[in-house]
């Protein structure tokens, strides 16, 4: 897709490359199962039961993915089964997911013809790829190559062309011919796929419109890829109305709305907000982190069976499915000025680190079921009994007109 100019190779340095690729972690080399594990989940492998490691946010220890490019990565991973972290790889080695300065990424394009944060071959050296591969993926017409939805769909599609359900490596190879290339881009996915990576807030390319455009995420980082996906589908629904027992696709309840988010990241929490209070892990205001969650006594609850519940997205925000007539959207809390019954504060809790966060089998969609949600990003596999009810979805009585 990129091809670059690569001049006469001393033996010395073809050597150190056929070392590299020898010591590339079996997770990559050893099947293509593990890579493939990951195209719609969380971005963990189905070891990974502890809260993932952060990796450091832009810098010489590591790369950090904006909001916007990883909920695209892993939507269009599991839309066309090509392993999001083996986009998010080349994002990754392309452009530093869309945050690099360089000629190309933006606008215009590189000396070789590649353009956007996929650097796809528009010209020159590159050759005319985007026209072969061009999708209008977030619905915006005409196509962009510096849209990251299109980029990545149309990344997407090309890696397909050549073969990388059955040869990872060797699409890889196409998109970039050079083994040195095949070895940084695998390293990435390698990480990537135990959760090795950090969320940042989202960055807009020229031309992008994507339904993430309007990111409200009000904190620098999140802690890890669980909260970011549940806070990325929160984001989706904002604009819908609230229906009291609703737990979607089209309208949502409090309860119902923080439940699905982090049902998207393969975790399973109670339904009502009396019960999510009464199970998750409670933590100090001081320890609040975007993904958590904040609780309130709502309009017939108590401090003790609290009936109102919000996620948090950090510096003092969150999102909420408030009460009859207000749709999704983001408030303060705690506050003077809070909206109604959103200035006390009950507690917080914490569902990303708590016993109940299991092995995702990741690359499978949540259960069919008449409110599983269309949209989200990251969908995980729960632990059910195919053919069984998913636990917990019902919706039960709620004990407040906030639900």
């Amino acid at each position: 897709m990129n091809p670059r100019v690569i001049g006469p190779v001393i033996i010395g340095v073809a050597l150190m490359s056929m070392l590299a690729l020898m010591a590339v972690p079996m997770l990559i080399f050893g099947g293509t199962s593990m890579l493939f594990a990951g195209s719609g989940g969380t971005g963990c492998s189905s070891s990974n039961t502890a809260p993932t490691q952060a990796q450091p946010a832009e810098g010489a220890s590591g790369k950090s993915i904006p909001s916007n490019y990883l909920y695209w990565y892993k939507k269009v991973g599991k839309q066309y089964n090509v392993p999001w972290v083996i986009l998010a790889g080349i994002g990754t080695e392309e452009s530093n997911n869309g945050q690099s300065k360089l000629p190309g990424v933006s606008s215009g394009q590189n000396g070789f013809g590649a353009a956007g944060p996929m650097q796809i071959g528009i010209g020159g050296a590159s050759s005319n790829t985007w026209d072969q591969f061009k999708t209008a993926e977030d619905g915006k017409q005409p196509p962009s190559p510096y849209d990251p939805a299109d980029a990545i769909a149309s990344a997407a599609k090309y890696l397909i062309a050549h073969g990388v359900q059955n040869d990872p490596q060797g699409a890889i190879f196409a998109y970039n011919h050079a083994d040195w290339y095949v070895q940084d881009v695998l390293n990435y996915a390698n990480g990537y796929s135990s959760g090795g990576f950090a969320v940042t807030t989202a960055q807009q390319s020229a031309g992008s419109s994507t339904c993430t455009g309007n990111v409200v995420l009000a904190s620098d980082n999140v802690p890890n890829s669980k909260a970011a996906t549940a806070i990325d589908f929160a984001q989706q629904q904002m604009g819908k109305p609230y229906v009291w027992g609703a737990t979607g696709p089209d309208s949502f309840d409090c309860s119902g709305l923080v439940m699905m988010a982090y049902r998207q990241a393969g975790i399973s929490i109670a339904r009502t907000s009396q019960q999510e209070w009464q199970t998750e892990k409670h933590i100090p205001q001081s320890q609040v982190q975007p993904g958590d969650l904040v609780f309130f006594a709502g309009s017939d609850g108590t401090p003790s069976a609290p009936g109102h519940v919000g996620l948090v997205i950090g510096k003092g925000k969150m999102i909420e499915a408030y009460a009859t007539g207000t749709p999704v959207r983001v408030s303060t809390y705690g506050k003077p000025d809070s909206p109604a019954g959103d200035n006390k504060v009950v507690g917080f809790a914490n569902p990303w680190s708590s016993s109940q966060v299991g092995s995702v089998a990741a690359g499978a969609a949540p259960p069919a079921t008449a409110t599983t949600p269309s949209a989200g990003a990251g969908a995980g596999k729960l632990k059910v009994v195919p053919g069984q009810p998913v636990p917990g979805l019902a919706p039960a009585k709620p004990k407040t007109t906030h639900g």
